[in-house]
């Protein structure tokens, strides 16, 4: 595995960047060789954050932890990363992937309970006013929610405004 770290906001050490090759190194049975690993680490305030994503041909395992220390997020998110390994194995087998990046015989298999597969448990319908997007914000907050749905005043669009892990809000709106 070629692994790349790079640090945002901080100077990755010597003892970081061997941390995160020698815990990274235990997914390496899963991948074959030529596997590129991105590691990425951030520091925001009190926040630890590391973000690793391993791009193969048809698809990409993303990973990312945040507490207040590094090398806890270190551990976390190579749990994580194991854990999607081998909940995604049989998708990954399903798209016929044939193993050219990924070793299937090394991943032990993942027990599928009926609940644990995603579905739609509620639908909600409701009129959209047309508004700004200071005034969706205010909606979003005062509703208390992460996100919220509505049609731009001046475009007339369908707009999404959502609330960012930094505080700070996202906005989604469609291509024109």
């Amino acid at each position: 595995m070629d692994i790349i770290i790079s640090g945002k906001n901080m100077q990755v050490t010597e003892g970081l960047r061997e941390t995160v090759n020698r815990k990274l190194d235990k997914l390496d049975k899963f991948f074959q060789k030529g596997a590129r690993v991105k590691v990425t680490m951030t520091v925001e305030k009190n926040r630890q954050i590391i973000e690793v994503s391993v791009p193969f041909s048809s698809a990409i395992i993303r990973a990312e932890e945040e507490t207040e220390d590094m090398y806890t997020s270190i551990d976390k998110v190579v749990d994580l990363l194991e854990r999607q390994i081998r909940k995604h194995k049989t998708k990954l087998e399903r798209r016929k992937n044939n193993g050219r990046t990924i070793r299937f015989e090394n991943i032990p298999e993942y027990k599928e309970d009926e609940d644990d597969e995603p579905k739609i448990v509620k639908t909600k319908k409701f009129a959209m006013k047309p508004m700004d997007d200071e005034e969706a914000i205010l909606q979003m907050e005062l509703l208390g929610h992460n996100f919220f749905v509505y049609k731009h005043a001046d475009t007339n669009e369908t707009n999404v405004i959502y609330k960012r892990k930094d505080g700070n809000y996202g906005l989604i709106e469609p291509e024109i």
